[in-house]
């Protein structure tokens, strides 16, 4: 298998990706995601996998929880009038495990474990060179919550699976991130 594992505080699933932008276009894109308003829900990691043209292995859901692929449409029409398009593939939720795995045997991937991850919000992240943690969280969206002050995920269980120490994961490369247990 090899590959370049996921740092743990790296961790995160992408809602839009942004890529670079310059300031006047990332002030649009955080006053688009101020308007996003969504209820926490848990996304249940179940499925792993690997796509050998980028050479990812990934973790994913089974089933879409209810309420992502509408906050996906969401922010993503949101973002449109702030010049960016989205995707022309269909969305992919997942989380990136490992980067440069050449090979993945599918039947090493066993089905009786998961991961169930409360999403409370997402953030805004930026990317940067040098050892990892490699993503930087510029600017956070909670969503409406019946607990007040809940972090906007629990990353202890996804890092402590990923072999990690816990800590809360930062997400990624000035996109829009769904925090996990990162955006």
């Amino acid at each position: 298998m090899g590959g370049r594992p996921t740092h743990p505080a790296d961790l995160h699933v992408t809602l839009a990706f942004l890529g670079e932008v310059e300031a006047e276009r990332r002030a649009c894109c955080e006053a688009a995601a101020q308007g996003i308003r969504a209820a926490p829900f848990h996304l249940r990691l179940t499925r792993v996998g690997h796509w050998p043209r980028p050479r990812i292995l990934w973790c994913g859901p089974e089933v879409e929880p209810a309420p992502l692929l509408p906050l996906v449409g969401a922010l993503t029409e949101a973002l449109r009038p702030c010049g960016l398009r989205g995707e022309r593939r269909p969305y992919a939720t997942h989380v990136t495990l490992a980067r440069k795995v050449a090979s993945f045997d599918a039947r090493a991937a066993t089905a009786d474990w998961h991961l169930d991850w409360r999403i409370s919000g997402f953030v805004l992240a930026a990317s940067r060179e040098g050892p990892p943690p490699r993503y930087q969280v510029l600017r956070r969206w909670d969503f409406a919550s019946d607990s007040p002050g809940s972090p906007l995920c629990d990353n202890a269980q996804l890092s402590a699976r990923a072999g990690g120490d816990g800590r809360v994961a930062e997400p990624p490369n000035d996109h829009s991130d769904a925090r996990h247990p990162a955006s």
